[in-house]
């Protein structure tokens, strides 16, 4: 099998390197299924596949695309700028409108290594704050030194990472042919970083990965107080429909949101119990039954992972007040 995936990736090399002395592209072509999929009058996007980082050409996130009379707006950048290279050629099959803003939901690998693409196409590139200490961590260094040898060469030599134009601490509407979108940072949720975009005509909102449809969310070093309060809040407002981080768009919105508000709130009950009763984490986490939960996919990938940082971080919560 290594040597299969191997020569699969010889013959992407060698098929770049002709296309690029064609003159045809500047990235490794990504030879994964896209689908850009419309949600309503304005809203496409694209869903990537249920799995870890590497899976599938990293292409295990989502992103939006919402087109205007004046231009297109982009909502996250897909996990390599091959991907974000085909989602463009995708955008080009439906407008010949500018990209003219790209808006972030946070700062994780998964998310950004598209950026450059449309940075390259004149698109302004606007992040939550939050995504500067990101962006300054060793850990971007070092998860871009890993990316370059797990999906290369999708990821390679010439992937970087892109510093936004502006961070965004407080929500800012703007308008752009005849459609309003409002960006909402929500502070540390999820990552160092997050924030919703709202298309108001459609009623369509992209939360990011404050949300995970039909899976387990990846928890990574999620403040997940903050993110709970973030999904109570989310509970009342009333959508056409929600395009999450991960996952399909939910037929049901309010379903979704309670979904990821019912699974942190089940996290940080059990782990908080157990770490104000001093109960060991390993002892704490057999004893608890996680049957509503385990069916989901990304649960044996991601549920002991979360359950252990909520658990530190419960213990940090404890100590602290």
């Amino acid at each position: 099998m290594k040597h299969l995936a191997s020569l699969a990736q010889f013959v992407i090399c060698v098929l770049f390197a002709t296309s690029a002395a064609g003159g045809k592209s500047a990235y490794p072509p990504a030879t994964v299924s896209m689908e850009l999929v419309k949600v309503s009058e304005h809203v496409y996007y694209v869903q990537g596949t249920p799995g870890i980082a590497t899976d599938n050409q990293g292409f295990i996130s989502n992103a939006g695309v919402i087109v205007t009379g004046e231009g297109v707006v982009v909502f996250d950048a897909l996990g390599t700028p091959s991907l974000a290279d085909l989602l463009l050629k995708k955008i080009r099959a439906i407008t010949d409108q500018p990209i003219v803003r790209v808006i972030t939901s946070h700062y994780h690998a998964d998310h950004i290594y598209g950026l450059q693409v449309f940075e390259e196409q004149g698109a302004e590139i606007w992040a939550p704050a939050g995504a500067e200490v990101y962006l300054a961590s060793e850990n971007a260094r070092e998860r871009l030194e890993e990316r370059r040898f797990s999906l290369e060469p999708w990821v390679n030599e010439t992937t970087r990472l892109v510093i936004p134009d502006r961070y965004l601490d407080e929500q800012e509407s703007f308008l752009l042919g005849g459609v309003r979108f409002t960006v909402t940072p929500v502070g540390a949720a999820h990552s160092d970083g997050d924030q919703t975009l709202y298309v108001e005509p459609d009623r369509v909102l992209f939360s990011g990965d404050i949300i995970f449809e039909g899976r387990v969310p990846f928890l990574g070093d999620a403040n997940s107080r903050h993110w709970l309060e973030v999904l109570k809040r989310m509970e009342s407002k009333p959508l056409a429909a929600l395009v999450p981080g991960h996952g399909a768009a939910a037929a049901d919105p309010d379903r979704a949101v309670t979904q990821t508000r019912r699974y942190l709130s089940f996290l940080r009950e059990k782990m908080g119990a157990s770490a104000a009763d001093l109960v060991p984490f390993e002892e704490a986490y057999k004893a608890v039954d996680w049957s509503d939960f385990a069916d989901l996919p990304a649960f044996a990938e991601a549920n002991r992972r979360n359950a252990y940082q909520v658990y530190l971080s419960m213990e940090a919560e404890e100590l602290s007040e």
